[in-house]
Parts: C-alpha cells; structure tokens; sequence
C-alpha cells in the first residue's frame, strides 16, 4: 500500500503495547501492524508548518515556520523551561491559548526512560508525554494550578535529578537506575521547601509502560530525512516516537513534522 501525507506526531493510546497511529492525509495508519514487514518512506521535498501550512525550506522546533516560530504560543519559551512561564502574571502571547496550556493544572513527575528522569507536562497529557519520552514506568510528584508553578518544583529537583533523557540507551532499552518509582517519589517531596512541598500529589499510582518492539538495537543510528530522503527497511518496533528498523537505524517521527513523505508498505 502507498500513502503520501505531511508527518505529524504519531497518536498514542496507552495499552499493552502502547498502540501507535501515524496521521498521513487525513487518515491515520495503525503502526503496530507493519511491525515485522518491510516499510519504505520517501522525503518528497516538501516541508509545510503544522500550524500555518505554509511552505518552508526549514522547518523550526519540529515543524514549525520560521514566523510561527517567533510568534506562535506553542513555541514559547516556556514550551521548554516552565520555569519561565508568565501566564499567571497576564503575560503570554496568546491569553486565550495560556489559559487552556498554561493555566490549567500541571503534572510534576518522575520517569524511567534511559535513567530517572523529572518533568512537567499538562494533566491532559499523561501518559502521552510519558510515551513520546520512551518512559517504561511513571509516577506523580507533584499537581500545580500553573505551568509556572511545576517548573520551580522542576528546576529544584534538577539538583538531584536529571531532566533529560539519553536517546539511545532509552531505544537499546539500557536503563541505568533501578528501585521502586514511589521510594523515588518520597525521595524527591522531601527535598522540596514546604512552599513547593505542599502541592505534593496522593496520586501514589505507578504508571507501566510496554513498546510494540520485537527487538531493540543493539547500536542506534539516527536517520535524517535531509540527508537520508529514502528509508527503507524492516520495522522492528516503536518506542517514544522513534521508528526501530532491523540495521538499527531509527527515525524520530516527531522531529520531521511538516515533511511529505510517501509511506509505502
């Protein structure tokens, strides 16, 4: 089967495996069922912004224009670092956009991925933020009423803990910190300042992941579609939002969003 469509980031759904959909033309492509078999994708040359459709030479922030780049509220600094976030104040780009994103509650959480891991992502977004992030295993630290909030609760415990994840010992699914998530939660609350402390979750649930993957690599190589515009090979699984093909090569879908592509299978 043929398909050409713009790339945007695969849709999850929480299951065991995960269940990945890959949006191509107004349709969507159920990943989990090409596992196994030979998959062909083509740069076709063309990069449109997600958000405007406007044509561009490069894309920005996994695909965005230039212009959007510099404007649009998805990619405000405190995309990055909520830390920074000034909705609170009646500071954003887009109030309307701030209040929905950045004013609503925010999770503050700790993660299996290549190591343990802090983050913050919105409530409506767990456990996707978990699944792009390649997270095996998640729990609750923190619920905060703003972005604002969650960040300074991140950037404390980024003292102790790492806010990052290495991509690829997370796909040679080499993970480098054992113990249980909820020890680790206690941990992390008891760091805090009781001003911070105090928006400690009861959500003492630990959230496990499973990957449709077959095998994992034992070397990855990340594919670039500017310098590799034809991949094709054997797909071996998904994780996060990595394609794993079977010469250990992968492709970070998310990375490319705005890129037509031709997806043959």
């Amino acid at each position: 089967m043929e398909i050409s469509g713009n790339i945007r980031k695969m849709r999850t759904e929480l299951a065991d495996p995960v269940r990945y959909f890959l949006p191509l033309w107004g349709e969507e492509i159920f990943v989990n069922e090409l596992i196994g078999n030979e998959v062909r994708m083509e740069f076709l040359g063309e990069i449109h912004c997600i958000r405007c459709g406007r044509k561009t030479s490069k894309s920005f922030a996994q695909g965005y224009c230039f212009p959007c780049f510099r404007t649009a509220p998805e990619t405000e600094e405190c995309v990055l670092h909520p830390e920074l976030c000034r909705a609170h104040e009646g500071i954003a780009r887009d109030m309307v956009y701030a209040a929905k994103h950045c004013l609503a509650d925010q999770v503050v959480y700790i993660s299996y991925t290549s190591g343990l891991k802090v983050g913050v992502t919105r409530i409506s977004q767990v456990p996707h933020r978990w699944i792009d992030q390649g997270a095996v295993g998640a729990i609750e630290i923190a619920r905060t009423p703003n972005r604002y909030t969650a960040g300074l609760i991140e950037v404390f415990l980024k003292d102790h803990l790492d806010d990052k994840t290495n991509w690829r010992n997370m796909l040679k699914n080499v993970l480098l910190v054992d113990g249980d998530l909820l020890d680790r939660k206690r941990e992390a609350l008891l760091l805090l300042p009781d001003e911070l402390a105090e928006f400690g979750s009861h959500n003492d649930a630990v959230t496990t992941i499973s990957y449709p993957v077959e095998n994992y690599p034992l070397k990855a190589g990340s594919l670039n579609l500017d310098k590799d515009p034809l991949i094709r090979g054997v797909l071996l699984g998904i994780k996060g939002q990595y394609l794993l093909f079977s010469d250990g090569k992968v492709i970070n879908i998310r990375k490319f969003g705005g890129y037509r592509v031709r997806l043959e299978y």
